[in-house]
């Protein structure tokens, strides 16, 4: 037994022993490690699907919860657009309107004011007219006519002179038909002349002033006496 352990030793050159197998047989270990592996893996696929299937809920969660923001978001923006709208609608619609019906109703007010004021004035035009109308058409009162007997001491406007009396009261009636009042101052001195006065004055001056405005009426040839 020592002799042929010894030639083994020999032959082997002292290395260990080695098993040795078919190459079938290591296909066949190599399959079976592969198989292995595969069922490994389809085992480890199976579960990771499992674990997939079993987390499914979560996205829809997740869809319920964005779903219920976008409401919101929408809901937001339509109470904005509304909010938007109100304020345009009342600044651009509801106060111009207002502000038209103001401005129409201070026009009616001003026209309604204006007529009043038209009225009262063609009311006034109108009495005016009448007055005036009825003054043109009324006969002025008679104007008296007065014969002075003594010296007054007064200053007289003298229309007219004249050496006859009756031409004298001839006259004095005629401006008496017009409402004018006359005085005749009959000759004294040595003047025989008949005077016809329409005014008795204080003081030459005044006297004078009523010449000169009666002048337009009376003619140039009037003229101041003291009597």
């Amino acid at each position: 037994m020592a002799e042929d352990k010894n030639q083994e030793d020999a032959e082997n050159f002292g290395l260990p022993d080695i098993e040795y197998k078919p190459l079938e047989q290591l296909d066949s270990s190599k399959t079976t490690e592969e198989s292995t592996t595969a069922q490994e893996q389809t085992s480890s696929s199976k579960s990771t699907t499992q674990s997939s299937s079993t987390s499914e809920p979560a996205p829809y969660y997740e869809e319920e919860e964005e779903s219920s923001k976008s409401g919101f978001v929408i809901a937001l923006l339509v109470g904005l657009v509304l909010l938007v709208g109100g304020f345009l609608a009342y600044k651009y619609v509801w106060v111009p309107k207002q502000e038209k019906a103001k401005l129409a109703l201070l026009e009616e007010k001003r026209k309604a004011r204006d007529k009043v004021v038209a009225d009262s004035l063609a009311r006034v035009a109108e009495d005016e007219r009448l007055k005036r109308e009825a003054a043109a058409n009324a006969k002025p009162a008679d104007g008296t006519i007065e014969t002075l007997a003594d010296r007054t001491g007064r200053y007289y406007v003298v229309v007219s002179s004249s050496v006859d009396g009756d031409l004298a009261m001839d006259r004095a009636k005629k401006l008496s038909a017009e409402g004018k009042s006359t005085k005749i101052i009959p000759p004294f001195g040595k003047w025989k002349f008949y005077r016809l006065c329409i005014g008795d004055f204080d003081s030459f001056a005044s006297a004078q002033s009523n010449a000169d405005a009666s002048k337009p009426e009376y003619g140039d040839a009037l003229w101041v006496l003291k009597y």
